[in-house]
């Protein structure tokens, strides 16, 4: 029955102004225009400024923005009004708000890295660990690019729990080693001989591991 959102529409007292705004300090291409309205291409869901004498509602839209704080700073420099600064929130967002000449809220956001978070994810363990291993996987795992981290995470701890079950053992620096370096692609293994060094271990230990196809 319903196809999705076509077009958000915003109520603006001056046209020219706000397609300005929307088209050139935001970068926003126009899609369509006529008489007492504009359309906007936000990428997804279009905007259509609609020319009123008064506002009589006003509206909130969130962007998505690469850089929070240099999309704050060119929107306050260009003219809105800032609500409020970039901040962190609760739900690992990064996100700063200003309204526009016409009272529209417009909140800038994006979601952090894991490198922005002020905890460090527990492992998804579900066997016994000795707490020197669960640290050095920690600590192996945070040379891994932010946007990979939650994934290899989830495939390391497998993959060194495997191994500690095969012995029937709980996982030891030894599993997490051979772990670590087994579940990582045989072409790529090269990029973990730093993070090994960083942590005193000499990769030429397990040669076999990184042998392992």
């Amino acid at each position: 029955m319903f196809h999705g959102i076509s077009h958000v529409d915003l109520q603006v007292t001056n046209l020219e102004q706000s397609r300005l705004f929307w088209n050139e300090v935001i970068g926003f291409e126009i899609k369509s225009q006529g008489e007492g309205y504009a359309e906007i291409d936000s990428g997804n869901v279009a905007i259509r400024l609609i020319e009123v004498p008064a506002i009589e509602q006003t509206s909130t839209i969130r962007l998505c923005v690469a850089n929070v704080t240099d999309s704050y700073q060119h929107l306050v420099k260009a003219g809105a009004i800032s609500r409020y600064e970039p901040l962190k929130t609760p739900e690992l967002e990064k996100i700063a708000c200003v309204t526009d000449h016409n009272g529209h809220s417009i909140i800038l956001w994006r979601t952090l890295s894991e490198d922005e978070w002020d905890f460090v994810p527990e492992l998804p363990k579900t066997g016994e660990w000795y707490p020197d291993a669960e640290k050095l996987l920690v600590n192996l795992l945070s040379h891994v690019p932010a946007f990979f981290r939650m994934l290899a995470r989830r495939k390391v701890t497998r993959v060194v729990e495997g191994l500690a079950n095969e012995e029937q053992s709980a996982v030891t620096r030894e599993h997490v080693i051979k772990g670590y370096i087994t579940a990582s692609a045989k072409v790529t293994r090269s990029r973990l001989v730093a993070p090994l060094q960083a942590e005193g271990i000499n990769p030429e230990d397990y040669q076999a591991e990184f042998d392992y196809e």
